[in-house]
C-alpha cells in the first residue's frame, strides 16, 4: 500500500511498514502517525530518533522489553517504562514507534 507525502509516492508493505529504508524523512513520518490517526509530539519524536540511532548502531529494531531497558538507561527511568511509552504508542511502544521511524518491524512482534 503506497504512502503519498508532498507528491511523492513511498512503497509500504502490508502492515504499512516502509519498503526501503532509505525513504524515511521525518515528513514520512508524520504521514505514517497521521494514517495512524497520531500525531507526533516531542516526545514521540524523542523515541523515534532514539530508535533511529539504536537501529543505526545495532542494525536491529529492538523489542519492546529491550527498548524499555534501553531508553531507561539513556533518557531516564520516567520514560524508560512501558506505562510512558504505552501511552505514546498505544499499539505496541517498538512496533508502531519503529514503523514511524521508517524501521522494520522489531523481530517477536505480531
Amino acid at each position: 500500500m503506497p504512502l503519498e507525502v508532498n507528491g511523492k509516492t513511498y512503497e509500504t508493505d502490508e502492515e504499512g511498514y516502509l519498503a526501503n529504508l532509505n525513504d524515511w524523512t521525518p515528513e514520512v513520518a508524520e504521514a505514517l502517525a497521521a494514517a495512524d490517526g497520531e500525531t507526533l509530539t516531542d516526545n514521540h519524536w524523542e523515541v523515534i530518533n532514539f530508535l533511529r540511532d539504536y537501529y543505526e548502531e545495532y542494525q536491529i529494531a529492538p523489542a519492546v522489553r529491550v527498548l524499555t531497558k534501553a531508553i531507561g538507561k539513556k533518557l531516564g527511568k520516567d520514560k524508560g517504562n512501558s506505562k510512558y511509552l504505552y501511552e505514546l504508542f498505544p499499539y505496541g511502544p517498538a512496533k508502531q514507534a519503529c514503523k514511524y521511524a521508517g524501521l522494520p518491524k522489531p523481530t517477536g512482534c505480531v
